[in-house]
């Protein structure tokens, strides 16, 4: 606490001793404090808020709080009837102090999870052991910082019936770190939900957002960048935790993994003055960090940018962000009537954090034929499936179709650990899956050679037992040719996503199963990786 802040409460104490009528004693002040362990124990003074001051064989005077009851006064002179019992009010800081040199809080040794050890037995009954000591802004800053160490996704801290379990994903698969139990649990969601803004007696589902630094109890600071998503569930409240890496020199389109035909088609989209960008995906499939490479790359002097999010997840220098929260008349009505708004502000390039109505859909579509480019989010299983959806909402109109320059669909998968990889000839059953994918490449594609074929598999190293490090993104960009927009706008006809795959595969585009299977073929990553992402 700062000196000013203690001068403070030192001052409001001594106001209040005034109200109430006792004397005030400003222990921040005092040098050496004097303990006298055998006149009360440590659970008397915290049950009854008082600490002795001073004693000799004819006095006590006993410092308490403006919550100490009046009956623990009664009591407590009752009890020293042989000397003359005084009282004095003291700050809850003082009070803490006093309580600390009584009962010095033990000392925290916070160990590093390491990957090596994530789900172990012993792992979790040590992490387990820790959160059950700490303070609880500690238990989250702590959290946080073994996530960030261990360049984990995200923090999922779910209830079940006898305890509460903590798990991080790393590299898209989750690891269980801890198990707490409820009454531990209790208190690290009040802290959360202070931070958060959320309450922790909804019956609805929350969202929040932390951003603060902790100084934790060995000293060390912590910064908490987090986004919120809560749940009750029969055993109490879900909480995930989405973890935000600030460093902006991440999201740069060279650090996207693009391949080179995949930069080419990028690039060539984005310097257009006009049209809709879309990238699709489940969350967690890397479509915000997509978008702000994209907008990092475009971000000049000469072009004004703005941002519309729900939340802003990171902040750039030189963009016009705006948050956009959630509220009870609906999300799709503010998302729309912020955008129409923001495009009165004369932009160059608009970022929409997720098209999720027709109003929003058809107000970005309008918006990138009227000399705007549009990037935006969409929640859709593939590339065909997003163009189909947005062909329900904006009908056979050709003007619309030609205003969507690309759409691109992306899954994250496992990166095998080059180190550990093990090689391995792959079976028939295997064989024969690659060689019906590799058969439906594009026709501008070349097939690779399937003979004397050699896949690998994850190995194991005592550092790294599983396999795999980090993640590497598989892509489909689908670009509107003039074939799709036929499909889309011939009179009468059904629009499916298999006709529009079908002949964008025909146009040169290669679809996220074939990126994967590529990529499998050239030791990146592994047939069971593609086939648990993709199915």
């Amino acid at each position: 606490m700062s000196q000013n802040l203690r001068s403070d409460e030192e001052q409001s104490t001594l106001r209040r001793s005034r109200v109430l009528g006792f004397n005030y004693v400003d222990t921040s002040k005092s040098g050496n404090k004097f303990l006298y362990p055998n006149l009360l124990n440590v659970n008397e003074m915290r049950g009854y808020k008082v600490v002795p001051l001073s004693v000799d064989d004819y006095h006590i005077n006993f410092g308490i709080l403006n919550t100490t009851p009046p009956s623990v006064l009664k009591a407590l002179t009752d009890r020293f009837n042989d000397r003359r019992v005084s009282f004095a009010l003291i700050s809850d800081t003082g009070f803490r102090e006093y309580i600390n040199l009584y009962d010095p809080p033990k000392k925290v040794v916070y160990h590093d999870i390491e990957i090596k050890d994530a789900g172990s037995q012993q792992l979790i009954e040590q992490i387990s052991s820790i959160l059950s000591e700490v303070r609880a802004d500690d238990m989250l800053a702590y959290l946080v910082s073994q996530a960030h160490r261990l360049n984990s996704s995200d923090i999922h801290i779910e209830t079940q019936t006898d305890n509460v379990r903590i798990r991080f994903r790393i590299d898209g698969v989750l690891h269980i770190i801890a198990v707490i139990p409820h009454d531990k649990y209790r208190i690290l969601l009040a802290a959360i939900a202070s931070a958060g803004n959320i309450s922790t007696g909804s019956n609805e589902a929350q969202q929040g957002h932390i951003e603060q630094k902790v100084k934790m109890a060995d000293g060390s600071d912590v910064d908490v960048n987090v986004r919120l998503e809560t749940i009750p569930t029969i055993n109490g409240i879900d909480i995930v935790m989405r973890l935000f890496n600030m460093d902006r020199s991440r999201f740069v389109l060279d650090r996207l993994g693009l391949s080179d035909q995949e930069r080419v088609v990028v690039d060539s989209i984005i310097q257009k003055p006009s049209g809709l960008v879309m990238v699709v995906g489940p969350t967690g499939s890397g479509k915000t960090t997509t978008l702000y490479s994209i907008l990092n790359s475009l971000n000049s002097d000469q072009r004004k940018i703005i941002t519309i999010e729900d939340p802003v997840e990171y902040q750039f220098p030189g963009i016009t962000q705006i948050s956009v929260h959630s509220d009870q008349e609906g999300q799709e009505v503010v998302f729309g009537d912020r955008l129409r708004a923001v495009l009165r502000l004369d932009p160059d390039i608009v970022m929409v954090g997720e098209v999720r109505d027709e109003d929003t859909a058809r107000t970005a579509l309008q918006a990138s034929l009227t000399g705007h480019l549009v990037l935006t989010t969409f929640h859709a299983s593939n590339a065909s499936a997003a163009l189909t959806r947005l062909a329900d909402v904006i009908g056979q109109n050709p003007l619309f179709v030609s205003a969507i320059r690309l759409i691109m669909a992306q899954r994250l998968v496992r990166r095998l650990d080059d180190k550990t990889k093990q090689p391995y000839t792959p079976n028939q059953q295997e064989l024969r899956l690659i060689s019906q994918v590799i058969d439906t490449l594009p026709p501008s594609i070349s097939r690779p050679s399937l003979n004397g074929l050699q896949l690998y598999r994850p190995g194991s190293s005592e550092e790294n037992p599983y396999g795999y490090t980090g993640l590497i993104a598989i892509r489909e960009q689908l670009k509107v040719t003039e074939t799709i927009e036929q499909i889309i706008t011939t009179p009468s006809r059904i629009i499916r996503s298999k006709d529009i795959e079908t002949a964008a595969i025909e146009g040169g585009m290669t679809t996220m199963l074939h990126d994967a299977i590529l990529k499998v073929l050239s030791g990146l990553t592994t047939l069971e990786e593609t086939y648990r992402v993709i199915g």
